[in-house]
């Protein structure tokens, strides 16, 4: 077969699902019993050229156009990353301490930093719907993916393209002002997938990660891996984080202790770190 070599068996055997599937609309009783399926001229003009893709090395998100995150459904391409499972465990630790707020009956508004496809936001958007959220991220492309996104998951996300970098580690000019106006205030929780991966990690990373993957969303310099998680515990003692809210962050797991005490040296509360499913180090949480 021509995506032979290219994949493990099991990561075959779900690619070739996603195709038959997802890509071409075969049911999936039909694929699971092997029916014979008769294809029209479309469809295997579109075959032709996934499969094409694929042995480029191209992502199968990317040649499918979509990736499924948190019970969504959202639109991917080398614009924005490709959502991770990781990540919707983020989601969840934000939810879960946003409910806090919600429970004591006060407004409940989240920042969502380096927002890429739109995913946390969104999904955090269609998980609470009486929060306000709001997203940023320093690529315009990305957000125009991401405000996509918000209108097919039918959610109310405000986009802003700004730096994070930019607002709180460099000199605190007219147009870094301006972005501290727009930027909401007395948030619940400030959320971040930031770039995290150190510019040696790169060799040891799959091919259809570093090739075709977005390279700012990923990797940060090897002789100051968290640069962003310093800049988001600066943009937690503004105005922008309230008293008592939450910061919550997925994590290089090699810098997972760093991570932590980071946030205790900044001040916050009720540092901790948590393993994903995968038993790594994956999340930090705290408190303002």
């Amino acid at each position: 077969m021509a995506l032979d070599g290219l994949y493990a068996d099991d990561e075959l055997r779900t690619v070739i699902r996603a195709l038959c599937v997802e890509g071409l609309g075969i049911g999936e009783t039909s694929f699971l019993l092997g029916e014979s399926v008769s294809l029209s001229e479309e469809q295997k003009a579109w075959l032709d050229e996934a499969v094409g893709r694929l042995q480029k090395g191209e992502p199968l998100q990317y040649v499918l156009g979509t990736a499924p995150f948190a019970g969504l459904e959202l639109k991917v391409d080398k614009r924005v990353l490709i959502p991770r499972p990781e990540t919707a465990e983020l989601v969840e630790e934000t939810r879960r301490v946003a409910s806090l707020h919600l429970a004591g009956g006060r407004a409940v508004r989240i920042l969502d930093v380096g927002t890429g496809s739109g995913c946390i936001a969104i999904a955090l958007a269609k998980a609470l719907k009486e929060a306000e959220v709001t997203a940023l991220d320093v690529s315009e492309e990305a957000l125009e993916v991401a405000r996509e996104n918000a209108e097919r998951a039918g959610v109310k996300v405000q986009f802003l393209r700004a730096d994070v970098l930019e607002i709180v580690e460099k000199s605190m000019g007219q147009r870094v002002n301006n972005i501290m106006e727009i930027l909401p205030k007395g948030c619940a929780c400030i959320v971040s997938n930031p770039p995290y991966v150190r510019e040696c990690e790169r060799m040891a990373m799959e091919e259809r990660v570093t090739a075709w993957e977005p390279s700012q969303a990923l990797f940060v310099p090897d002789d100051d891996p968290l640069i962003f998680y310093r800049a988001l515990a600066r943009l937690g003692q503004t105005e922008v984080l309230a008293d008592g809210g939450w910061i919550a962050v997925e994590i290089n797991s090699a810098f997972g202790r760093e991570t932590a005490t980071l946030f205790r040296l900044w001040g916050y509360r009720d540092v901790a770190l948590k393993e994903d499913m995968y038993g790594k180090s994956r999340i930090v949480t705290c408190r303002k």
